[in-house]
């Protein structure tokens, strides 16, 4: 299941309901295309993947998310990369209270995107809702349907507009869905290939059982959770390199005592994740090593049953992307395999950054072999 929740109106979504895989597959490989044209004579290239990665992530969430209006869906993404330049230039001047209300350049883009984006979601909510008032079922299998038509349903169940989404509830529900969806899987597939451009023995292992799994077919959902090494291998990733370096919770709303510790009223507390992730009294002397292995017997062997694996965060606020993200990451991973072997290229600069998430600060260079 996905727990959409904004405000007081907490939608819940079977993800089931969702055929995610194929529209999945259909991105994944055009991307696949794209590289196996790059390639020279010998089969071989090396690009960036970072871009493509990216690109493949935007596309899938597009697809959907909005279903055949897709194309808007992508203008979205393009909008919220410059809204997230913008704030990260800011965020990184010197303070000056009630800066961000005048009107200089840098502030006036920002509303102006920030404007761009609640229009276009609002056009696309706009016609979906008309054509279910119109009595139409298209589009009910993307998230945008099953979310209007959840929603719908909950109002008739109480007979009470009140109870269910607003449109602007509607409208933060496919933004925070957007970037969720899309940030962390490209993030989580750029570590993969290049932590396992560096371990190659895990790559092959991971593509024998993939062949073992598909063969050459298309990934099918029911094969997708039979790829034990794969999800080892992906979760690793996630320790050693999580979507968000630190999660913050404004959880006190009194003051709370947790063992001898004292929180006062309307505290944050935050936690530093990829400090956890690291931590050798955790996980063993080899914290810092690439090792999927810790995960061959799950997550809570891996952990001793302690809540020290939380790349998506925890608990009600746990992101509602980690479901969709895993099952793309788990579809990518499995059709780059199935065509290609790849190393990491001598070019590859390591140094790891956090802007919003742990990206490459100087990209993921890849060496591509056609298979």
């Amino acid at each position: 299941m996905i727990l959409f929740h904004v405000s007081s109106h907490p939608c819940i979504i079977p993800l089931k309901n969702m055929d995610m895989v194929p529209t999945m597959f259909e991105s994944c490989n055009e991307m696949i295309s794209k590289w196996e044209k790059m390639t020279s004579k010998d089969g071989s290239c090396e690009l960036d993947v970072v871009p493509y990665l990216q690109s493949l992530t935007a596309d899938v969430i597009s697809r959907t998310a909005f279903g055949s209006t897709y194309e808007e869906g992508k203008i979205i993404f393009n909008h919220f990369k410059e809204l997230i330049r913008l704030v990260l230039q800011a965020s990184n001047t010197v303070y000056l209270p009630g800066w961000r209300f005048l009107p200089t350049k840098s502030n006036n883009r920002m509303k102006k995107i920030t404007k761009e984006i609640k229009t276009i979601l609002m056009n696309i909510i706009d016609k979906r809702q008309r054509t279910m008032k119109e009595g139409e079922t298209m589009h009910s299998d993307d998230l945008l349907g099953i979310l209007l038509e959840s929603n719908s349903n909950e109002i008739k169940e109480h007979g009470n507009v009140n109870i269910g989404m607003s449109i602007n509830d509607l409208i933060e529900e496919c933004k925070i869905f957007y970037f969720a969806g899309q940030e962390t899987t490209a993030v989580l597939l750029v570590w993969t290939m290049v932590l396992l451009g560096s371990y190659t023995k895990w790559q092959d292992r991971a593509r024998a059982e993939v062949l073992q799994v598909f063969g050459n077919n298309k990934p099918d959902f029911d094969g997708l959770n039979r790829l034990k090494i794969v999800t080892m291998i992906l979760n690793e990733v996630l320790r050693l390199y999580p979507p968000g370096s630190v999660v913050s919770r404004n959880l006190v709303k009194k003051e709370t005592r947790l063992g001898n510790l004292k929180f006062p009223s309307g505290v944050t507390l935050s936690f530093p994740i990829i400090l956890i992730h690291r931590d050798k009294e955790l996980w063993g002397e080899d914290a810092d090593e690439f090792n999927p292995e810790r995960f061959a017997e799950g997550v809570s062997k891996a952990t001793k049953n302690q809540t020290a694996f939380f790349p998506f965060g925890w608990g009600p606020r746990i992101c509602v992307g980690q479901n969709f993200a895993m099952i793309e990451a788990k579809i990518a991973l499995s059709i780059i395999l199935q065509h290609f072997s790849f190393e990491l290229s001598p070019s590859y600069t390591h140094a790891p950054i956090s802007i919003l998430t742990i990206q490459p600060q100087h990209g993921a260079h890849i060496i591509l072999h056609k298979l």
